[in-house]
């Protein structure tokens, strides 16, 4: 799994965070998908990662801007893991 991490410019209430989830999800289907308004960050969990300059133009199309991005390996912490680290 990759993560993708995305700065965005824009988002200012819930209702945003969905609209970036909507057109993340649209451009790249089968990725799961949380953002936050509060922090502007959109995190993208995916099998093979995505293209940070697709994402930004599927985004763009909705009126929210890409500051930044980032990605990186993906490890699912389980509950003993939390536990013992």
């Amino acid at each position: 799994m990759v993560k993708n991490v995305f700065k965005i410019d824009g988002m200012y209430c819930s209702m945003c965070e969905s609209h970036v989830n909507d057109a993340i999800r649209a451009a790249f289907p089968g990725v799961k998908v949380k953002s936050d308004h509060a922090s502007g960050v959109c995190e993208v969990l995916s099998e093979n990662g995505i293209d940070p300059e697709k994402a930004a133009e599927a985004l763009g199309k909705t009126g929210y801007k890409v500051i930044s991005s980032s990605s990186g390996p993906y490890e699912k912490k389980s509950f003993f893991k939390r536990l013992f680290k």
